[in-house]
């Protein structure tokens, strides 16, 4: 299976929202297919969205402690309840950094095949589902830092030069 280049932070083409799928067709089983094969050709990947490899549509995959699956056009419920943890993105690799996001998230989309999906989900798996559906919305994980914060981010994510 192909697995394709992932986009860095500073490439614009992460902060374009995503398109919603309309065809449920061979390209789409063919992008979720790359995607995970992608998300799994390094230790640690937890989740990938499709604009991070290049592609403007709403799908995401996740595989985390024996939860694995692809989400088409997610909608998240988050729950109130917020807990502050390390996290990481594909588009920055190497850097952690503490976020607080939602404990518990219900996630509805479909499948490759337009079937209709339902996911709980708890603690990291949610805090995943909730940074591949910022990824949809043109947004990076480190929007959510204040400002001081996501300068420091910044520095450590960013190549410099």
């Amino acid at each position: 299976m192909t697995v394709l280049p992932i986009r860095t932070f500073d490439d614009p083409a992460l902060r374009v929202p995503a398109e919603p799928v309309r065809d449920f067709d061979r390209e789409l089983r063919r992008l979720v297919k790359a995607l995970t094969a992608t998300m799994r050709a390094g230790a640690g990947r937890a989740g990938l969205a499709a604009p991070q490899v290049g592609e403007p549509l709403r799908v995401l995959v996740y595989d985390y402690d024996g939860r694995a699956g692809h989400l088409v056009n997610p909608r998240l419920e988050l729950s109130e309840r917020r807990v502050v943890a390390d996290e990481a993105c594909l588009s920055a690799p190497g850097v952690w950094w503490p976020l607080e996001r939602s404990y518990m998230v219900t996630a509805r989309g479909r499948d490759m095949f337009g079937k209709p999906v339902t996911l709980r989900a708890l603690g990291v798996l949610a805090r995943v589902l909730q940074h591949e559906a910022d990824h949809l919305d043109g947004v990076l994980f480190s929007d959510h830092l204040e400002a001081a914060e996501r300068e420091r981010f910044l520095a450590a994510a960013l190549p410099s030069g």
